[in-house]
């Protein structure tokens, strides 16, 4: 494919449309209410989830996760903690989520500083996960080189043939703690809607940006 090709690539966005005025006053609310209704659209992974996280030098790195909780308190995704994410997070405890649902032409970012979740929290979501997942979860050294595809299949062996490997203590859950929300509404002629939700006591100031 060309440069022009390329360049040429564009839709008209026509499915819906977002106004402040509509919107519910709560965007954890408001973020309920987008994520069920990409449940219902029956979306592959609608709790896919860009995270972005900066090292110490200031150079940003971004991968895909999967939300596996949210409340008024924040967002939540498991990993390892020795991850570059991970390491990331320990010393830059800061952090941007991006949610895109093409089908329904939205999309939601999230930013705001990030904690652990509780060692009991992490733990009742490993033991959650199916046997195969919690076997993963213990023998990759996450983010780490390894000798071969081999090895890990060889590790994976060894660790099949015994009982199920217990919650790893490098492994667990982290939290997103919003103080901004951004709810994108793809419209006609890029005039697109995007209403933020910035976190002001004792609630949340409401503004419409420009596309």
């Amino acid at each position: 494919m060309t440069r022009e090709q390329i360049e040429a690539l564009r839709l008209d966005y026509t499915q819906g449309e977002l106004d402040e005025s509509s919107v519910l006053a709560d965007p954890i609310a408001q973020f309920r209410l987008w994520f069920e209704q990409a449940l219902k659209s029956n979306l592959h992974e609608p709790n896919a989830m860009a995270l972005a996280t900066v090292d110490t030098g200031g150079r940003p790195d971004a991968r895909m996760v999967l939300l596996k909780g949210f409340d008024e308190h924040g967002f939540v995704f498991y990993t390892n903690y020795l991850s570059s994410k991970g390491r990331e997070i320990e010393v830059m405890p800061h952090a941007a989520l991006v949610f895109y649902w093409a089908e329904l032409e939205r999309q939601v970012r999230v930013t705001g500083p990030v904690e652990r979740t509780s060692e009991e929290q992490s733990e009742a979501y490993f033991l959650s996960r199916p046997p195969a997942s919690r076997l993963g979860a213990a023998i990759s050294p996450q983010s780490e080189v390894i000798p071969s595809r081999q090895w890990l299949e060889q590790r994976w062996r060894e660790l099949e043939a015994g009982a199920p490997p217990p919650r790893p203590p490098h492994w667990g859950g982290y939290r997103v703690l919003p103080e901004s929300i951004e709810f994108w509404q793809g419209r006609r002629s890029r005039l697109h809607d995007r209403i933020r939700y910035t976190r002001a006591a004792p609630g949340w100031r409401i503004d419409r940006l420009a596309p």
